[in-house]
């Protein structure tokens, strides 16, 4: 503020005398901190207001994730109470079958319980079943060669009989070893007939009865061919039917000198019975040279021999043929000797009884 004193107009004026400026007063310092705190307060608020925008925005995405995340977990629960489902029923199947399972195993292991009973049982006499059973086997064969001579059959009874008793390897059974092995040796040894070549001959007998001529058949005869003549030669003509006259007269009656009697002349219905009646009685004959039935075999033969004797044509080849090849079969002998195995019986025999005193 100006306090000097106003002039008088017209005056000149009169320069008052510089005076130095005092210093300015210094400012308050309040302000200047209020201001800094004014900035520092707005620049907190923008912070905080983008904090809390940015927390506002993560906080969205967090719970937009855990919507998404949530909603996923519903699915993978739904599926999971559904395979828990589908479990609860496997492990149901699953103890069902594992009751059946140990329902069957307690039946397997009272049948195993029964069996290890029953081959305790078995092994205490294990011997005396053994011995029945070869003594039963031994049986067999005998049946064999007495009933049928099948030697082969027999031999394949005492080999199985002989392979038992060596796989059971007790020194008790080596004299009934020695004896079956005796009786093998002698049935191997015997001659043999050859059943096979025999029954193929025979059967070619068989195939030719149809074509075998019946006794007191009619044959047949080509005629003479004619003599071929002129057609102007009456005389030659003449002559030729004189001859055939002639002849035709002569086989009105014939007057044969025979030895033997004839065989009859059989009407067709007989002549078929006939053929059927030879053809079963050779194959019945094959059947028993099958068996080896020698007996029988050869009574069969020799009745189809009368039959072809009585009832064909003697003199034809087919025939003869035909009664040589029977004659020749009955005479093939089918066996040498009987056949046993009393070496094997006896010893079998012997045993029980050594047995049976030593257990009495």
């Amino acid at each position: 503020m100006d306090t000097s004193e106003p002039k008088p107009r017209g005056e000149p004026p009169i320069e008052p005398a510089v005076a130095p400026e005092p210093p300015a007063p210094p400012r308050a310092p309040g302000m200047g901190w209020r201001l800094l705190q004014l900035v520092l307060i707005a620049a907190a608020l923008g912070a905080s207001g983008w904090v809390w925008y940015d927390a506002k925005q993560r906080a969205g995405a967090t719970q937009a994730d855990l919507e998404r995340r949530l909603s996923g977990m519903e699915g993978e629960a739904r599926e999971a109470r559904a395979v828990a489902r589908a479990s609860q029923d496997t492990v149901r199947d699953l103890q069902a079958k594992l009751a059946q399972l140990e329902g069957r195993l307690a039946d397997t292991q009272g049948q195993q319980a029964a069996l290890e009973s029953l081959y305790q049982s078995l092994s205490r006499n294990s011997d005396d079943w053994q011995i029945a059973e070869i003594e039963q086997v031994l049986a067999i064969a005998d049946q064999q060669l007495q009933l049928t001579g099948n030697t082969k059959a027999a031999l394949i009874a005492l080999q199985l009989a002989e392979t038992r008793l060596a796989r059971a390897d007790r020194p008790q059974f080596q004299a009934l070893r020695r004896a079956i092995g005796r009786d093998i040796e002698r049935l191997k040894s015997l001659p043999t007939a050859d059943l096979v070549g025999m029954s193929r001959r025979l059967d070619a007998v068989i195939a030719s009865i149809d074509t075998l001529p019946l006794g007191g058949e009619a044959r047949a005869e080509p005629p003479a061919p004619a003599a071929r003549g002129g057609a102007g030669d009456a005389g030659e003509a003449l002559k030729r039917f004189g001859s055939g006259l002639w002849q035709d007269l002569k086989e009105l009656v014939v007057v044969r000198r025979v030895g033997a009697p004839e065989p009859p002349l059989l009407p067709a219905p007989q002549a078929y019975y006939l053929r059927e009646n030879l053809r079963l009685r050779l194959l019945n004959a094959r059947l028993e040279l099958v068996s080896r039935h020698h007996a029988a075999f050869v009574h069969d033969l020799q009745v189809s021999r009368n039959w072809l004797t009585r009832y064909y044509e003697r003199e034809a080849p087919a025939t003869r043929e035909a009664l040589a090849e029977l004659q020749a079969l009955e005479e093939t002998p089918l066996r040498a000797e009987p056949l046993s195995i009393s070496d094997s019986l006896d010893a079998i025999r012997a045993f029980k009884a050594q047995r049976e005193r030593a257990s009495g």
